[in-house]
């Protein structure tokens, strides 16, 4: 699995236990819907603007969203 996969993995489950949709993070994070359904489906590689900006609107701190990414990728072993 690839960094943007597992990225993907962690804002999709973010973004629906907060039941939001992709245009309603994209609108509060001042993204494009379509940039963040790229990002769901691992299509895209975040920056760290990126990252900063989807964890403000998820209020948690941008470290959790990579621990978890971390997560991810070691449980499929990179």
């Amino acid at each position: 699995m690839h960094i943007e996969q597992a990225f993907g993995i962690v804002i999709k489950k973010h973004r629906l236990e907060r039941s939001m949709s992709q245009e309603n993070l994209a609108f509060e994070a001042g993204l494009d819907r379509t940039f963040i359904s790229l990002l769901e489906r691992g299509k895209r590689r975040p920056t760290i603007n990126t990252l900063f900006l989807i964890s403000t609107v998820f209020e948690i701190n941008p470290h959790q969203i990579i621990k978890e990414v971390e997560r991810i990728l070691h449980k499929n072993k990179i």
